[in-house]
């Protein structure tokens, strides 16, 4: 799979920009702020439909300009898909494959398989468990779309029990009417049927990407500390969980749900399920998040990218790589090292400030990035 063209329509800083890209390596060369990050943002867009640098998606539209438009044309065993997504803020984003329109933005997921490495991804080290849990979320969805629906009903569900345990929070804090709870029991059942799916996937994920990032970890550092990967659960006091049937984990939520809810009706939250729950990263006998150095930290922070990169590899789909500005973070030894690793990708798409940053494997179309136009030069 490759990207063979990039069509921006008032994203970011681009009233208008058309890229032809290349199988291969691609590296796009420019000053800091000229818009580099702002090409693999969009197509890490189509991909995911969520930004790896903002959380919303007003960031994303032009100043001034009331949408954008991302257009792509994907190449897949010689075979080319158009695919495209307006993006407006405030209202429902669109989306169209081959011309035509979609009824559900989120069909478009898995058009587009990209594994984006970026300096944000320090934060699935050393930030909070959200980071490792949209990670793994992405990831899940990258490999089967219909995960994304899952996730859907899961928060659909949590925001209408949180609803109801802060109306219930708030009617105590005021000294007013007991609310009733009795339908708390149907939103645990939907709770724990839409999180025992979500669970019974990020579970089989993890098992699949322990030896991954063991692996990637072990050549990005060349061997200095051994990198374990496990899944812990909020609802197992933060231990590690093992693979379990869906039909068992939903059994075990709703043992939890029903644990917890004295404490969940005393804070008004609900304090049990996927959304709470955390993957645990060790560098040898110490967690990652506090203990790891710079150098380590960055190095865990790949390995997790290049196994989720070999994950989607191994399903047959070879996906697009894209390396935001990250060789100037590595050390030599690093950045030779990841070269070695992704060298025969079917296109990786590399942002640097300095070209010479970018090891010889690495460097092959090139292209000048500067005052809103992108320019092929060699």
């Amino acid at each position: 799979m490759y990207v063979r063209h990039l069509e921006l329509v008032d994203f970011r800083s681009y009233e208008r920009v058309n890229v032809d890209l290349e199988p291969g390596a691609c590296v796009l060369v420019g000053r800091n702020g000229q818009g580099k990050t702002n090409l693999v943002e969009a197509l890490g867009y189509v991909a995911t439909l969520s930004s790896h640098r903002v959380a919303t998606d007003a960031p994303l539209v032009r100043f001034g300009a009331q949408r954008a438009v991302v257009r792509t044309a994907v190449v897949h065993e010689a075979r080319e898909l158009l695919v495209e997504l307006q993006i407006e803020p405030g209202k429902a984003n669109k989306a169209r494959l081959g011309r035509s329109p979609l009824t559900r933005v989120r069909d478009v997921l898995g058009a587009l398989r990209m594994v984006l490495f970026a300096p944000e991804d320090l934060a699935l080290v050393r930030g909070d468990p959200s980071e490792r849990r949209r990670y793994l979320d992405e990831l899940l969805t990258l490999r089967q779309p219909r995960y994304a629906g899952v996730r859907a009903d899961y928060e659909r569900v949590l925001k209408q029990r949180n609803a109801l345990l802060r109306t219930a929070y708030l009617a105590r804090r005021a000294g007013g009417a007991r609310t009733d709870m009795s339908t708390l029991d149907v939103w645990d059942v939907h709770l724990a049927r839409h999180g025992a799916e979500l669970l019974a996937g990020r579970l089989e994920l993890c098992a699949a990407l322990a030896p991954l990032v063991a692996k990637a970890y072990d050549a990005v550092s060349a061997g200095r500390s051994a990198a374990t990967v496990s899944y812990s659960g909020s609802w197992t006091d933060g231990g590690p969980v093992a693979p379990l049937s869906v039909q068992d984990l939903e059994e075990r939520l709703g043992e939890a749900l029903r644990a917890a809810r004295p404490s969940e009706i005393e804070r008004g939250v609900t304090l049990v399920g996927p959304h709470r729950d955390d993957v645990t990263l060790m560098l040898g006998e110490v967690p990652a998040k506090g203990y790891a150095s710079h150098g380590e930290s960055w190095s865990y922070a790949l390995a997790l990218r290049l196994a989720a990169y070999d994950l989607l590899r191994s399903d047959g789909i070879e996906p697009v790589l894209a390396l935001d500005d990250v060789f100037a973070e590595l050390d030599a030894g690093r950045r030779e090292r990841l070269a070695e690793l992704v060298a025969d990708s079917s296109q990786t798409l590399v942002t640097c400030a300095v070209e010479a940053d970018v090891p010889a494997a690495l460097r092959g179309a090139r292209y000048e990035v500067g005052s809103g136009e992108v320019r092929r030069v060699g």
